[in-house]
């Protein structure tokens, strides 16, 4: 079993930066990649970032200029850095990994961080 923590939201005016990151514990032989997620009110979960155990990263367009995703493989953590944030980034912003155990491929979720920006 993994467990994803993720940290470092809160409430911030328009323009303000952030930076979210996730610590992945647990029994595992490896994570393959890690990610972003967010969930605003009334609408589905969507993709904010991606990378790969390779570090091919993948974002979503209206955050591609303004967020970095970034990883510490020792550390098995991946921290999301949010620059020139906009009241439309408000959301429950989740880390997921891809994890894989001995045997299986298996996807895990963290509980989700608020991230509440002012106009």
């Amino acid at each position: 079993q993994v467990q994803l923590v993720e940290s470092g939201g809160g409430l911030v005016q328009a323009g303000e930066s952030l930076t979210l990151s996730c610590a992945a514990a647990g029994s595992f032989f490896a994570i393959n990649t890690m990610g972003w997620y967010r969930q605003a009110p009334g609408k589905q979960r969507d993709l904010v970032a991606i990378i790969s155990s390779g570090g091919r990263t993948n974002y979503e367009s209206s955050v591609r200029d303004r967020f970095t995703i970034s990883r510490d493989y020792a550390k098995n953590t991946v921290a999301l850095q949010m620059n020139r944030l906009k009241p439309e980034d408000t959301a429950v912003y989740y880390c997921t990994a891809e994890v894989m155990h001995t045997d299986i491929l298996k996807d895990y979720w963290g509980r989700g961080t608020q991230v509440t920006v002012s106009s």
